[in-house]
C-alpha cells in the first residue's frame, strides 16, 4: 500500500556555510560480540532486496527495498506487521533513511534526470530539500525538533556534511583536514554522526558535539569506521570492516564499549539506526548473496 500523496512542495533555502573547527579525538574500546541480542529478519513482500534505515522510539522503522523490475522504493514499517511504500512523486527512484518520534520521514530520490534531491515527508506533504548551489543532496536523519541531516556535492564534487535547521537555515559540516565529510544521523540534543575519507583515503566515524567539537570513532584493529545512527542516550551505532575485508555492525555505548553486531549466518552486517530502547536496525547479507533488513532487540 502507497502512502497517501499531497500536493508536492519544493523550496529553495539560503545557505549558510559554517566550516566547524574543534578538537579531532579517537574513541577507542575492546570490540565484544552481540550474544545478547535477538534478531528479526525484514523482508519486503515480493522484494529482491531490503534495507531497514532508522527506527523512532515507537518501534516505527523506515528503510528500502527493490522491486522485481530492480527499482528502489522506500518504506515505513508500522507496527511491525504493516509496510507502507514511500514514492517521491514522478521520481525513478526513492530511498527513506531517517524518522523521528512524529513518524516525519527523510531520505533522497531521483528525478527524471537523474539528478538527486533530498526529501522530507511531514504530515504526508513530500517537501525536497536542495543545498543551494549544490549537485546533489541527500538527507539522511531526522531528529524530534525536525533538525535534518544528510550531504551534498558541491560543483566541484567534493562530499560536505549538513544540517538544516527549522528556519530553513543550512549549515556544512567539514571534519576538519577530511577529504569528505557525511552527516547520517542526529538525536534530540543535536548531537550528530556520521563518517570522513582522511588525506589517506581511510574511512573514519565521527560524533559532533555542541556544533564545535568532532571526536573521531575507530573500532579497534578495523580497517575502516563508518558511524550512522544515534540515540538520545548517546549509543552509536554503524559498521566497520576487519582485516579479512569483512563489515561488520557495531554500537558504542559510553565512548568507550564497542560491542560488534553479527546477524547469524550473516556474510556481513550493517547497523543503521538505534532508538532509546536500544533496538537496533540495518542489513545483512545471507549465504546466498541476498540482502535483508533486520532488528535486534538487546
Amino acid at each position: 500500500m502507497k502512502a497517501r500523496i499531497l500536493p508536492f512542495r519544493h523550496f529553495t533555502l539560503t545557505l549558510r556555510t559554517v566550516v566547524v573547527l574543534g578538537a579531532v579525538l579517537i574513541l577507542v574500546g575492546t570490540p565484544a560480540t552481540a550474544s545478547a541480542f535477538t534478531f528479526f529478519t525484514i523482508d519486503v513482500p515480493g522484494a529482491t532486496s531490503t534495507e531497514a534505515a532508522a527506527i523512532n522510539p515507537e518501534g516505527q522503522i523506515v528503510g528500502n527495498y527493490a522491486d522485481a523490475a530492480g527499482i528502489l522504493h522506500g518504506f515505513v514499517l508500522l507496527r511491525g506487521t504493516t509496510f507502507i511504500t514511500i514514492d517521491v512523486p514522478g521520481a525513478t527512484s526513492t530511498e527513506a533513511s531517517g524518522i523521528n518520534p512524529r513518524g516525519e520521514i527523510v531520505g533522497h530520490f531521483l528525478d527524471a534526470s537523474g539528478a538527486d534531491h533530498g526529501f522530507v515527508v511531514r504530515r504526508n506533504t513530500f517537501t525536497t530539500i536542495d543545498v543551494p548551489g549544490a549537485t546533489s543532496t541527500e538527507a539522511s536523519g531526522i531528529n524530534p525538533r525536525g533538525w535534518i541531516v544528510g550531504n551534498f556535492l558541491d560543483a566541484g564534487g567534493a562530499d560536505h556534511g549538513f544540517v538544516l535547521l527549522r528556519r530553513n537555515t543550512f549549515f556544512t559540516i567539514d571534519v576538519p583536514g577530511a577529504t569528505s565529510t557525511e552527516a547520517s544521523g542526529i538525536n534530540a540534543r543535536g548531537w550528530i554522526v556520521g563518517h570522513f575519507l582522511d588525506a589517506g583515503g581511510a574511512d573514519h566515524g565521527f560524533v559532533l558535539l555542541g556544533g564545535s567539537t568532532f571526536f573521531t570513532i575507530d573500532v579497534p584493529g578495523a580497517t575502516s569506521t563508518e558511524a550512522s545512527g544515534i540515540n538520545p542516550e548517546g549509543q552509536i551505532v554503524g559498521n566497520y570492516t576487519d582485516a579479512a575485508g569483512t563489515v561488520h555492525g557495531f554500537v558504542l555505548s559510553r565512548g568507550t564499549t564497542f560491542i560488534t553486531i553479527d546477524v547469524p549466518g550473516a556474510t556481513s552486517t550493517e547497523a543503521s539506526g538505534i532508538n532509546p530502547r536500544g533496538w537496533i536496525v540495518g542489513n545483512y547479507t545471507d549465504a546466498a548473496g541476498s540482502l535483508h533488513g533486520f532488528v535486534a532487540f538487546p
